[in-house]
């Protein structure tokens, strides 16, 4: 603890908040990014490290480049960014890639919620009405008809924390007092997504600025190294997949285009034509690119863990080899073992019926023989794909009949022709 206190404090304060802040997008730090070095730090490095090194809670050059790559993909799938809110000057880091939705609330604060409705953020910001500690304590107070479970709880003389869980779900409140009043946020969401997203709470927590003075801090440090480490190489390309859904147009997903200067499909120049955050999907006009050759959607619910394959390109830049990978449908998430690069990956039931799009980004790095270990991805599934479509009044016909279970060779020989690459130069 002592030799990794002095080897912590021996670096820069912004290298310090920017490994906490890493720590806590990998979900190894619960706390916020103080630049101090304590019992907290010193068990989320050597979290972290599990499986890599000693835990002797210091970061490797190696590990610290890890550690950065990781966060900075988790980052970029939520889509963190630290705004100021223009209704009530508060400065706060929004995950909007999770939270889409924005609207403005009567009271003149702001809210902004996922597409599904099952996390939502508050910003508030108001007279100081009554004491602080009075708001406090009517936070904590027990409310028989509201059945709820306080499991922290924090008064300070210029701000409170409070935070708990109902039967369903979760909730984080901040509030702050000062010379213009009150200023706070509020977080509830569904215990379902809590497993990702009591992670992104604390890094709001951490981003909050009630009363923000000076310029908005700088984006988060993409290969900020201990000391003599060899910085972290930007990416030149962005890889993704796409699917031919009509002649010159390319289905795929949001993250693997966005802030594009050059895009390539197929080996043709593209562009963007529509993208939907809510959905994920994004459509691009390709020109020189054929038919969409037979595609058939599935139009009946997926059963659970229904067999699925995945139809792609490896991550091997531009010597992508074509990939089908056996998976799971899980509603709106399919079970695969994607590689970097597979955002856009059309996914076929069984039957050979297309079942769904990858919208999320998968960040593994290959192993052995190109294998990647199984996870869930978001995906957007049949109603959504006809949902987005629509909007240009292109069409995917369902698939005719109930079709026999097909090998993942016929699945590959019949839709393979419609799966692209995709590349984008940021």
């Amino acid at each position: 603890m002592e030799a990794a206190t002095r080897i912590f404090e021996g670096l820069s304060e912004a290298e310090r908040k920017a490994i906490q802040a890493d720590l806590i997008w990998t979900g190894h730090l619960n706390s916020a990014a103080t630049g101090n070095f304590g019992p907290l730090t010193f068990r989320a490095v050597n979290g972290f490290k599990a499986g890599r090194g000693q835990p002797d809670g210091r970061l490797s050059p190696a590990e610290r480049q890890e550690l950065a790559r990781l966060a900075r993909t988790a980052r970029e799938a939520a889509g963190f960014a630290v705004v100021t809110d223009e209704r009530t000057g508060v400065r706060i880091g929004i995950p909007q890639r999770l939270l889409p939705k924005r609207e403005a609330l009567p009271n003149g604060g702001s809210r902004w919620q996922s597409a599904d409705g099952r996390i939502t953020l508050d910003v508030s910001a108001g007279p100081a009405s009554e004491p602080l500690a009075a708001l406090f304590e009517r936070q904590i107070a027990v409310n028989r008809n509201v059945p709820r479970r306080i499991t922290y709880k924090l008064l300070q003389p210029s701000f409170f924390v409070v935070a708990g869980e109902t039967p369903g779900g979760r909730f984080f409140r901040r509030q702050a007092s000062g010379p213009s009043g009150l200023r706070g946020f509020s977080v509830g969401y569904d215990k379902a997504v809590s497993a990702t997203f009591d992670k992104v709470v604390t890094a709001i927590a951490d981003s909050f600025e009630p009363f923000p003075t000076g310029p908005a801090p700088a984006a988060p440090l993409a290969g900020a190294a201990m000391a003599n480490a060899t910085p972290v190489a930007a990416a030149t390309e962005r890889l993704g997949v796409g699917l031919v859904v009509a002649r010159e147009l390319v289905l795929t997903a949001g993250v693997a285009v966005e802030a594009c200067k050059a895009l390539k499909v197929g080996g043709h120049p593209g562009k963007l034509r529509l993208q939907d955050q809510a959905s994920g999907l994004a459509l691009l006009d390709v020109p020189g690119l054929g038919e969409q050759p037979g595609l058939g959607l599935r139009d009946n619910a997926a059963q659970p863990a229904q067999a699925a394959v995945v139809l792609g390109f490896d991550s091997n830049g531009a010597a992508r080899g074509a990939v089908a990978l056996a998976a799971e449908l899980r509603g709106e998430a399919v079970l695969a073992p994607l590689q970097p690069g597979g955002a856009g990956s059309p996914v076929f039931d069984r039957q050979g019926r297309l079942a769904g799009l990858v919208t999320a980004g998968p960040s593994d790095k290959a192993l052995v023989a190109g294998v990647a270990p199984q996870r869930s991805y978001a995906m957007a599934d049949t109603g959504a794909l006809q949902a987005f479509l629509a909007r240009t009044q292109t069409r995917i016909p369902a698939a005719k009949g109930d079709a026999p279970e097909q090998s993942t060779g016929a699945i590959v020989e019949a839709a393979g022709k419609a799966v692209v690459p995709v590349s984008c130069a940021p």
